[in-house]
């Protein structure tokens, strides 16, 4: 049973407010507390509902995603640390980290409450950041699918050296530099050319965007690795984690990428697997 369920849905998608209240719904008749983030509950039209976000992850069962996979990202930042698990409902165009459709919500609800779902467990990316490279740095943050450190203005690039498990490997002159999980090589890598990752199979990957050199391909590396970037040159830099701006760098400062000890925890229909999704996704077709 369900005794707390979070909700977190899409800003922008009235779909998600309806889909909201069809959960809420669904929450009365199993008697199950409900909370939301104090922005989405104003959304919702039940502000007596709203946590601050920093609170949302205490003592749930489960958080349902109403919204795409930029939805789920945010709901995985909400709710890190507190080994949540994470229902997704795809209201997106491509919903790789969703597991199902808005006519499936209530019936996976139940299933749930059944115990007839699946928890999939996926590799997270730690940050550290340390300014002019002193000491170990502090944490950005946890990354579901990426860390990016990109170019600061248009037009120009951005220049970063790169060092594996210790040891200096090379410097990228591009317009950014790549670091993701098997479960981002399916987003932003992938679009830069990086290959494509089974989620359950742990390694980095970094990948160059437009690198001005030679060598422009990916790596995959063991997940134990950590990678040291450096920001060189003498042009600032952006740092994204999942697609949100989370810190600007300048020239001496360091970040540390590597697999996190938690893991985000995403809820599966069994007999969908990967191969099947990008199939869908890609519409790949039977000879």
């Amino acid at each position: 049973m369900i005794a707390k369920l979070g909700l977190v849905l899409h800003q922008h998608r009235p779909e998600a407010v309806e889909l909201a209240r069809r959960a809420l719904q669904w929450a009365q008749g199993v008697e199950a507390v409900v909370q939301l983030p104090i922005a989405d509950a104003e959304l919702v039209g039940r502000p007596d509902l709203g946590v601050d976000e920093a609170q949302l992850g205490d003592d749930l069962d489960l958080v349902l995603s109403l919204g795409g996979d930029g939805t789920m990202l945010r709901a995985t930042s909400l709710v890190s640390g507190s080994e949540v698990p994470i229902l997704g409902v795809n209201l997106g165009n491509l919903g790789y980290l969703t597991g199902f459709e808005s006519s499936e919500m209530e019936a996976a609800l139940d299933e749930w409450c059944r115990g007839e779902l699946t928890v999939e467990q996926r590799m997270l990316l730690e940050v550290r950041l340390s300014r002019g490279g002193k000491g170990e740095g502090n944490v950005l943050g946890l990354a579901v699918n990426e860390l990016v450190i990109e170019r600061g203005e248009p037009g120009h690039t951005v220049s970063v050296q790169v060092s594996i498990a210790g040891q200096y490997f090379t410097h990228y002159l591009a317009d950014g530099l790549i670091v993701a999980t098997p479960t981002g090589s399916t987003a932003y890598s992938l679009s830069a050319g990086g290959p494509i990752i089974e989620p359950n199979f742990e390694a980095l990957l970094m990948t160059p965007v437009a690198a001005h050199m030679v060598f422009n391909r990916s790596l995959v590396l063991a997940p134990a690795t950590e990678i040291k970037l450096v920001v060189d040159g003498y042009r600032d830099g952006i740092v994204t984690m999942d697609g949100r701006r989370v810190a600007e760098v300048v020239p001496g400062d360091v970040l540390f990428c590597q697999a996190a000890q938690d893991r985000a925890r995403f809820v599966v229909r069994g007999g969908r697997d990967f191969h099947t999704v990008l199939k869908e996704k890609f519409g790949l077709t039977e000879r």
